[in-house]
């Protein structure tokens, strides 16, 4: 069983090769992005509160998103190789409660794939999902603005994190689909 972690900015591709991940190698893809969408179409008092935290361009409580890739993750019964996750961790704090969770279970990140992409395709990218999928989140440049700051200034330093466990292997995103998932599976393949 492979765990793992696909790392990058807003926009720099990490659901698309998620899913091109789980369906070449029998991988659960676990979108910590699209399990808070979820959320928040219930319309629970926790979709509403996860909601406003999303349209500000900030990051929902730690605590709660540990609670739910907990729940996937680990008490996941299916049939799968492994596990790609998309969007987890965000920060250092996550990160480190997520590798103890995972001992707890006798389990481990094996390799975290980081899609190393310039802001200005970012910000391309990210206009061109708001306008094909009607993500709200993605439709006002002010807050892309926010979620690329907040990526840079809470989210980068698990790079360092990740290498310090020699688990870490920069991809260059800024290339066409194709081009990142072949360079993608060469990692892979040799884990």
């Amino acid at each position: 069983m492979k765990y793992l972690i696909i790392f990058g900015p807003p926009g720099a591709g990490k659901g698309t090769q998620s899913k091109l991940i789980a369906k070449r190698y029998n991988f659960k893809h676990i979108s910590t992005g699209q399990l808070l969408r979820q959320e928040i179409e219930k319309d629970t008092e926790t979709g509403k509160i996860i909601r406003s935290v999303i349209e500000n361009g900030e990051f929902v409580d730690d605590s709660l998103v540990m609670d739910i890739v907990k729940n996937e993750v680990c008490m996941d019964k299916g049939n799968f190789e492994g596990f790609i996750l998309d969007g987890f961790p965000r920060n250092i704090d996550q990160a480190i409660a997520f590798d103890e969770m995972m001992a707890s279970y006798g389990k481990k990140i094996d390799a975290v794939l980081s899609l190393e992409i310039e802001e200005s395709i970012i910000i391309k990218r990210i206009q061109h999902r708001a306008n094909i999928e009607g993500r709200l989140d993605d439709a006002d440049f002010d807050t892309v603005k926010k979620r690329i700051v907040t990526y840079h200034e809470v989210t980068e330093p698990l790079i360092t994190y990740y290498k310090s466990q020699n688990k870490y292997f920069p991809v260059n995103g800024d290339m066409a689909i194709e081009v990142n998932f072949r360079d993608i599976c060469k990692i892979i393949d040799k884990l």
